[in-house]
């Protein structure tokens, strides 16, 4: 495979490391991908629990088989196809950083619909899997499909876990 230039990182993305911003390796990058969303997005979930207590959303009652599909598969896969398609159109739009934001800032908001709290803690991994798309575009348009579905998948395994054995 040719080796496809990094995307150069935005100033305002300078905290997130230079690798997020490279279309290879993606053995190395999906965990790296998945990493920089769940961490930070850990955090602000415990920080959003206590300014508002239940802040999360409710889940219907469901079996754990199918809760498990819905939040791992069902939702990372319908998630991602709608992100990058508005993503390409931002993108084209407004450019790489102003579609990043506009798009994690969408999804925090259309989270929000659900549970108030929630898109505070929401917005954070849609950032990392709207750079993980707009990153992998430079390299393929079916990559740059599938590796946020896979981090996004990875990152909604361990509340899609707690909600589908009755913890959460």
């Amino acid at each position: 495979m040719e080796p496809v230039p990094a995307v150069r990182r935005p100033d305002l993305l300078r905290f997130l490391p230079e690798r997020l911003f490279r279309p290879d390796g993606v053995l190395a990058y999906v965990p790296l991908a998945w990493l920089l969303a769940l961490i930070p997005s850990l955090g602000l979930s415990w920080l959003a629990s206590k300014l508002v207590p239940a802040a999360g959303p409710e889940f219907p009652q469901a079996g754990a088989g199918l809760l498990l599909f819905a939040l791992v598969v069902f939702a990372p896969v319908v998630e991602t196809l709608i992100m990058g398609t508005i993503l390409l159109i931002l993108e084209r739009l407004f450019g790489f950083l102003p579609a990043i934001l506009l798009s994690s800032a969408g999804w925090g908001i259309a989270h929000s619909l659900q549970a108030p709290a929630w898109g505070l803690v929401i917005w954070w991994p849609f950032l990392i899997f709207s750079t993980v798309f707009l990153v992998w575009k430079r390299r393929s348009l079916w990559l740059a499909f599938l590796l946020p579905m896979l981090v996004h998948g990875l990152q909604n395994l361990g509340p899609a876990l707690l909600v589908a054995s009755g913890r959460a």
